[in-house]
């Protein structure tokens, strides 16, 4: 869904240091998001970054069947307790959500992906810029003759 397709360029040398100065910019970046969730996939929480995609995703249909097919499997697959892919949620969080799918809007997981967009920026960032994946990336680039 996320990957850079084969016509688009690797992220440049600013690029990748905007990343390291922000993270709104690593996440309005799609090679931004393609990397960082390379990261979270390795520390085991890339249904993070799946469920925040997916309420963007989400965010964009305008069709009320629509929205509520996809309301319901992101429900399935991030917010019930019985999913492998489940995000941590605080249980305010939980009844808000639950209380939505009644009549599921296309900003039903507004408040869960909130609080796991601040949970992946508190938490997995700084790990993240801390990385030898992203030190790598940011050396190479650094080093790239197409810069």
């Amino acid at each position: 869904m996320d990957n850079l397709a084969e016509n688009d360029y690797p992220p440049s040398v600013d690029e990748i240091r905007n990343w390291s100065e922000s993270f709104d910019s690593l996440m309005s970046s799609t090679s931004g998001r393609r990397v960082f969730r390379d990261f979270l996939r390795s520390e085991y929480s890339e249904e993070n970054m799946l469920f925040w995609l997916a309420c963007e995703e989400l965010k964009r249909e305008n069709s009320p069947e629509v929205v509520e097919e996809k309301a319901r499997l992101i429900y399935e697959d991030y917010i019930s307790i019985l999913s492998p892919k489940e995000v941590s949620l605080d249980s305010r969080v939980r009844e808000v959500i639950n209380r939505n799918m009644v009549d599921p809007s296309p900003n039903t997981f507004d408040e869960a992906q909130l609080q796991i967009y601040t949970l992946m920026h508190r938490d997995s960032y700084p790990r993240f810029l801390n990385s030898t994946m992203y030190k790598k990336m940011r050396e190479e680039r650094r080093t790239s003759p197409n810069d």
